[in-house]
């Protein structure tokens, strides 16, 4: 996907909602940060999203402009649907979203997670394209250690899954 397929998402999502704020989740909320992210942190065809005022309308949303539906096989890339509850986010991210509005968007605004906050929620899902999007974005330097152990410190999850994923940190940037 690249920014102005999200733009384009995000613009039709918003007039299926009612509602001109759309949450970006998952790996294509990097393109808020980096509208010009590496490839391979782009390779997903889908932005998971949801309706801020309208959670409730996702499923909305996902039946209109989702997988398999007229707007995926007439553009190749798509919305899914999801709810506010589908990622684990680091205590404050709502703070942090990162704004994305411009001509394409037509007075809609999506409110991507930011690029910490992305990669704490991968690490927490822990599968492995999960790991690949991580990776990739240490490795193009998007992320810092720091900043990843702080945001870790602030989750609502078991002690095992917050000790597993500081080891995978720590792993991750000893390369």
């Amino acid at each position: 996907m690249t920014r102005e397929q999200l733009e384009h998402v995000i613009r039709a999502a918003a007039t299926i909602a009612d509602d001109d704020e759309i949450v970006v989740i998952g790996s294509q909320a990097v393109l808020g940060q980096f509208p010009d992210a590496p490839e391979e942190l782009c390779r997903s065809m889908e932005a998971d999203i949801w309706p801020r005022n309208h959670p409730e309308r996702w499923e909305l949303v996902d039946g209109s402009i989702g997988e398999l539906s007229p707007f995926h096989e007439t553009f190749g890339y798509y919305a899914q649907g999801v709810g506010p509850e589908t990622a684990i986010l680091p205590r404050g991210w709502q703070d942090r979203l990162v704004r994305v509005e411009s001509p394409r968007t037509r007075g809609a605004v999506g409110l991507c997670i930011e690029i910490h906050d992305l990669v704490v929620s991968k690490y927490l899902a822990g599968r492995e394209k999960d790991m690949t999007f991580v990776k990739a974005a240490i490795v193009h330097g998007l992320v810092e250690e720091g900043t990843l152990r702080q945001r870790l410190e602030g989750i609502s999850a078991d002690e095992s899954a917050l000790l597993r994923v500081a080891s995978f940190i720590s792993r991750d940037f000893a390369h």
